[in-house]
């Protein structure tokens, strides 16, 4: 997938404030300072799409990207900042919270964790949070140029075998380096290849309908994931 344009659309303090859910979406999240900024302006290809900030948790809004007119790029706040007053954290965390659980067109969260660090408390709990919800996800360690490959692949094999027993198999493990570059075409790969099964699954339905004149119409797409993904209410962690 080659990224020809990246269109800022708008920062969003809540989810109704997001835009329509006409196009499928794409989230990053991760704890704050694990390099999200970087990565999405290497897949975007712009330099300045999000703001780089020395500050950790600099982003505290929903921030949504429209890329190549047909998806979209989602910036959410990480987790676990500590500059921002406790009202404001369990704003935004709650913001989060609804997005991840109700928003219908949300094709794929991208979770973002330190490849340098072993695993993390906080980090674990997101990805059980994201589980227990059903939110789909894979996992993406970030800066792998700053520690050598043998620790890379320790921390993975540790933070992998913690949350083994929650799942049937594995989600998808990626890696990557915002400052070499690794692993940014399998990241556009992992959005290609969901962009061309949504693309096949509405081709279908098209199909199916005018083979069927007069039939009830089919289920949306997004009548389908809102039907498989309810709301549930009293989250243990809000995020």
């Amino acid at each position: 997938m080659n990224i020809e344009s990246a269109i800022f659309d708008r920062s969003a303090p809540d989810l109704d404030s997001c835009p329509d859910e006409s196009l499928p979406e794409f989230a990053f999240i991760g704890r704050s300072n694990v390099g999200k900024s970087s990565l999405l302006n290497l897949l975007a290809g712009k330099e300045n799409l999000a703001r780089v900030s020395p500050v950790p948790g600099f982003t505290k809004l929903i921030n949504i990207f429209t890329m190549n007119r047909c998806w979209r790029l989602v910036d959410l706040p990480g987790y676990g900042f500590a500059q921002v007053a406790k009202v404001h954290r369990s704003r935004f965390n709650q913001a989060v919270s609804h997005y991840l659980k109700q928003r219908t067109n949300l094709c794929l969260v991208f979770a973002l964790i330190d490849s340098g660090l072993p695993p993390q408390e906080i980090d674990l709990e997101f990805v059980e949070w994201l589980t227990r919800n059903a939110v789909p996800f894979v996992l993406v360690f970030t800066k792998t140029d700053k520690v050598a490959a043998a620790a890379v692949s320790a921390n993975i094999a540790a933070f992998t075998e913690v949350i083994s027993p929650w799942f049937e198999k594995l989600p998808a493990v990626l890696t990557c380096s915002a400052t070499t570059g690794q692993g940014k075409s399998e990241l556009l790969g992992v959005i290609d290849e969901a962009m061309t099964a949504i693309k096949a699954e509405a081709s279908r339905a098209r199909s199916d309908a005018e083979k069927l004149p007069g039939a009830a119409p089919a289920p949306t797409r997004k009548e389908r994931v809102r039907a498989a993904r309810p709301w549930r209410p009293n989250p243990a962690r809000p995020w």
